[in-house]
């Protein structure tokens, strides 16, 4: 996600980003016949084509509600905050997006599987009232806080630190069961459970099964989880693609089998215009479908009225970070500190929590680029 545990450089990420369950009714697809999957698992690059040249340009954002500030405070029941989503989705609608990815917390799962999946498929209800789809994300090694919080914990929140982005975000599961291979039986479980659930769930788009495996210290040690989660995945066959996106060019193993297990292409690009091209032309070389799933910081040179456009052109999905500015505040960069002053260009986040855009030619921008989601043709080359 947006979130670093590490401390970079502006110039670092520049650099990186250039390298319950689902009634019939939703059914809409079925699981890929014989012969559409390799002996792996994944699905051949035929197959991954025709579910990607089946739909429309998927344009979106990455979502969590303003009033909370991480995954535990979105998902479990007490603070699960159904007219916010309801209202803030309808701000996304109004830009033409059509897809959002959202995090969903383990520890929610773990204490209230039913009511997990439950609030799941109420958020996939209310998102699809309004033409968008959901990419749902399983783990997630980000950390972040002062000191960071390296484990989720259920009940009330830490409130945010002033001046810091994301300083209540917890991972998932919770760093320590990574590399706990006691704790991988009720992982399997999780994981199972969920995709089950929506398997054949025509409102998930894709599942994206591990975010930014590796960050906060874990680097390779996290690649185990990784592999073990496409098989867990993949062992109730879904309808949707899998996949796990590439986001830091130093974990040459890690990138390498990702790349490798999943079904569609998928990565983070906090750039320029420049860095977003080379980006596209360095996934493409894989011959699948390639989404961004991250981006969008406008102090590392971000642009909707340049980059979504160029993203339209080569046919690459994509999410950027942030729609409504709230308990996350990720007006603030990665860099901010305890106590900083609200910058006078924010990092992320397109709406204030009134509804008001952060920057009127942004939604101008966004809105004409969304306008007309026909994908141009798309070589398998």
């Amino acid at each position: 996600m947006l979130l670093r545990g590490l401390r970079f450089s502006a110039s670092f990420f520049l650099g990186l980003a250039c390298s319950v369950g689902a009634g019939a009714v939703f059914a809409a697809e079925t699981a890929p016949a014989k012969g559409e999957r390799s002996d792996s698992g994944r699905w051949t690059v035929e197959r991954s084509w025709e579910w990607y040249r089946a739909r429309p340009w998927l344009v979106g954002v990455n979502y969590l509600p303003s009033t909370a500030c991480n995954t535990t405070e979105f998902w479990q029941a007490e603070s699960f905050d159904e007219p916010t989503i309801r209202r803030e989705l309808e701000w996304a609608q109004s830009l033409g997006f059509n897809t959002c990815r959202v995090f969903v917390q383990y520890l929610v799962w773990k204490h209230d599987p039913e009511g997990l999946k439950r609030r799941l498929g109420r958020f996939l209800e209310l998102a699809d009232e309004r033409g968008i789809t959901t990419v749902p994300v399983l783990f997630d090694d980000c950390s972040f806080g002062d000191p960071p919080v390296t484990e989720p914990y259920l009940g009330r929140q830490k409130d945010p630190i002033p001046g810091m982005i994301a300083s209540s975000w917890t991972p998932s599961p919770g760093l320590s069961k990574v590399t706990d291979r006691s704790a991988w039986p009720d992982l399997e479980r999780y994981v199972r459970d969920v995709v089950k659930a929506f398997a054949a769930d025509r409102r998930v788009a894709f599942w994206d099964l591990y975010n930014e495996p590796g960050n906060s210290n874990m680097g390779e040690k996290s690649l185990p989880l990784v592999e073990a989660s496409f098989e867990w995945a993949r062992a109730v066959r879904p309808s949707q693609p899998l996949t796990v996106g590439v986001w830091n060019e130093q974990l040459v193993e890690m990138n390498r089998r990702s790349v490798e297990l999943s079904d569609v292409v998928t990565f983070h690009a906090y750039t320029d215009l420049k860095g977003m091209e080379a980006a596209i032309r360095k996934h493409k070389a894989h011959g699948r479908p390639v989404i961004c799933t991250e981006w969008m910081a406008r102090p590392l040179g971000s642009r909707f009225e340049t980059d979504l456009p160029l993203l339209k052109r080569e046919a690459v999905g994509c999410y950027s970070w942030g729609l409504v500015n709230g308990r996350m505040q990720c007006q603030f960069p990665w860099w901010s500190k305890r106590g900083d002053p609200e910058p006078a260009v924010w990092f992320h986040d397109i709406f204030r929590r009134d509804g008001t855009p952060y920057d009127a030619a942004e939604v101008e921008a966004i809105r004409k680029a969304t306008a007309d989601k026909k994908l141009p043709p798309a070589s398998s080359d």
